[in-house]
């Protein structure tokens, strides 16, 4: 048989000749901790710094595609690597006179487009750091008071808004916390009292932009990120240049395929976050790809726009989180061409921001197989903001969903015992040296070694054979204990259930602190919901979806089968309930990268996880 006529063999041979071997070195430790280190190497000679990557491209291949975008006709706006090195220095010559350092970054309020990322390129260019902020502090805020904490404590010398009308009520109450000048995006129908984006690229000294370019270290302040807030207060985390270019390193050692690749992305993931940012757009850039900027994102609003984007490019890796993934897999089923698009040019789907249920695995490999022939690769990582955010990547065929690989080249992992846990720190290049303006936040977040201390907990696939990799095992601070003192383990709970609960659940959050046993406040998937109730009108209220008896059936059917796995109190719900009401991006429960706070839903719902534990529950409620 030939290796065209067998999908496994030609995955097998195509993993072979994309990823590096895993390696993992351990290091047993008198006090039961364990130190796993990267087989391989990180060598000392990375770049400088990031415009490296860009000065490369343009000299080399300046007419190769860099960034796309839609226009307001509907078509794809296009920019060069050459291009784009022209317009950086442009841009960057009219920075060198606002009088911007580390103390007077860049503040970028607008989502992904092309003229954030020439107006980011060309703040590092000169050793300035720039700062996206999400956009839902500016847009989705009523009080604009996380928007108001960042701005504050960045004090920008410059802003920048795209459709400035959309922003002014943010940059009203931003006023008086800076006194740096506004820049209107070219998209903008109005600039009164703004600086127009034209403006600030009409001239260009590159002699003076080259100077200050050659002033850059490895130490000089990239960017700051501010964190998700999934636990706590967003804080500005400090990117050196030395962190992203060591972690692009890192990534080319363990995926080599991409120095005789380019990749091509169709990317919608925000570069406020670290994910779409430092691993996804650093990545494009260092290794000379193409990236088309999705204007859709996995809300119901919003999906089409995904769906006719990759309709029309075929991406060579995708990348997003797992929500995304259950609202594209069922059109994926339904629609051929849309799936033999999608599918055509795709090595590798890659997921993060939280584990892929098991289900979504499985039919991803099943369409592509469907669509091309094999089945498709898939990986996933595991970091942070603080991380940069690669601290350990899957370059192997993991043998299911969950797995986040091993310790990336130069990055060492501290597994500590915790409890009946594994607590996780790392320690790198890679790792931010501390949060801006909060040294004695950053003195608590280090323990006496100098390892990150992140937060997460992590266990071993199979613990004799450590080169399988680590499985993500939650948040440290996430999981609770039952009254009867079982500790419940929410990542792998959740993960499992809605496994169990397919295809009504779309995300759990879990509860039981201080409980005798566990509830589920389930997100339902509401079009997967009315595909069970053929009887309904296709636009019934969505309470009556929820309270069909086929999806209430579907429900317990899952509940019964997790409880029928055994496992005792801590590892099945004996109550569920359907919420109408979809998590709030404003409040805190779902972050830009579309992954549930635990937290903050736990929080804000309170009154939903009393009706869950009623001595006599309603109909709403539904009991094993």
């Amino acid at each position: 048989m030939t290796p065209t006529e067998n999908p496994m063999s030609t995955v097998i041979s195509d993993i072979d000749a994309m990823f590096a071997r895993p390696v993992v070195n351990i290091e047993a430790r008198p006090d039961g901790s364990r130190v796993l280190r990267s087989g391989i190497q990180l060598p000392d000679g990375y770049a400088r710094c990031v415009g490296e990557w860009l000065e490369r491209w343009a000299r080399d291949t300046p007419e190769r595609l860099f960034l796309a975008e839609r226009n307001v006709a509907g078509e794809w706006d296009r920019v060069s690597y050459g291009e784009a090195r022209r317009r950086v220095i442009a841009i960057a010559t009219w920075l060198l006179g606002q009088n911007l350092s580390a103390e007077r970054p860049v503040a970028i309020l607008s989502d992904n487009s092309i003229e954030h990322a020439l107006l980011m390129l060309a703040a590092m260019h000169i050793g300035v750091p720039s700062c996206a902020i999400s956009s839902g502090n500016s847009l989705m805020s009523k009080d604009f008071a996380k928007l108001k904490a960042n701005i504050e404590l960045l004090r920008p010398g410059v802003i920048y808004a795209d459709q400035v009308g959309k922003f002014a009520a943010a940059i009203d109450a931003i006023r008086p916390l800076h006194d740096g000048v506004v820049v209107a995006g070219g998209g903008s129908e109005s600039t009164a009292g703004c600086m127009p984006f034209a403006a600030i690229e009409a001239d260009s000294d590159e002699a003076a932009v080259m100077e200050a370019y050659a002033r850059i270290t490895p130490d000089t302040i990239a960017k700051f990120l501010f964190t998700s807030g999934s636990v706590g207060t967003p804080k500005a985390v400090i990117n050196t240049q030395r962190m992203l270019c060591a972690s692009q390193l890192a990534k080319e050692l363990v995926w080599p395929f991409l120095l005789h690749e380019p990749p091509l992305l169709m990317e919608w993931l925000p570069w406020s976050h670290t994910f779409g940012s430092n691993h996804n757009f650093n990545m494009v850039l260092r290794f000379g790809g193409s990236m088309y900027l999705d204007d859709g994102k996995p809300t119901p609003a919003l999906l089409d726009k995904t769906l006719r984007n990759l309709r029309e490019v075929s991406p060579t890796i995708y990348f997003s989180v797992p929500r995304a993934f259950d609202m594209l897999v069922p059109v994926l089923r339904r629609d051929k061409v849309l799936r033999d698009s999608f599918f055509k040019r795709l090595k590798l789907i890659f997921y993060a921001g939280a584990a892929l249920p098991q289900h979504l695995w499985a039919e991803l490999e099943n369409l592509s197989e469907e669509a091309t022939g094999r089945r498709v690769t898939m990986v996933s990582s595991w970091g942070s903001t603080e991380t940069s955010p690669l601290a350990t990547d899957c370059h192997f065929q993991a043998v299911r969903s969950g797995v986040i690989g091993v310790p990336v080249p130069g990055t060492e992992l501290k597994l500590v015992p915790s409890a009946d846990k594994l607590e996780v720190r790392v320690r790198g290049p890679n790792v931010f040296p501390g949060y801006w303006k909060q040294p004695e936040l950053t003195a608590k977040s280090f323990d006496d070694e100098g390892f990150y201390l992140i937060g997460d907990a992590v266990e071993f696939v199979d613990p004799a054979r450590p080169e399988q990799g680590l499985l993500f095992d939650g948040r440290v601070g996430e999981d609770f204990k039952l009254l009867t003192g079982t500790w419940v383990h929410v990542g792998a709970l959740r993960v499992k259930g809605i496994d169990a609960l397919k295809p009504v659940a779309q995300d759990i959050v879990v509860t039981g602190h201080d409980r005798d046993d566990i509830g589920f406040l389930v997100f339902p998937n509401i079009p997967e919901c009315r595909s069970l109730c053929p009887g309904l009108p296709s636009d019934a209220p969505v309470e009556q979806v929820l309270s069909n008896p086929a999806v209430l059936a579907r429900v317990r059917l899952g509940m019964a089968a997790m409880m029928q796995a055994g496992g005792g109190s801590s590892t099945c719900p004996t109550r569920a309930l359907l919420m109408a009401e979809p998590p709030s991006v404003e409040a805190g429960e779902i972050t830009d990268k579309g992954y549930i706070n635990q937290r903050a839903v736990l929080t804000r719902r309170r009154d939903l996880i009393e009706s869950l534990y009623a001595a006599m529950p309603d109909k709403s409620v539904v009991t094993a």
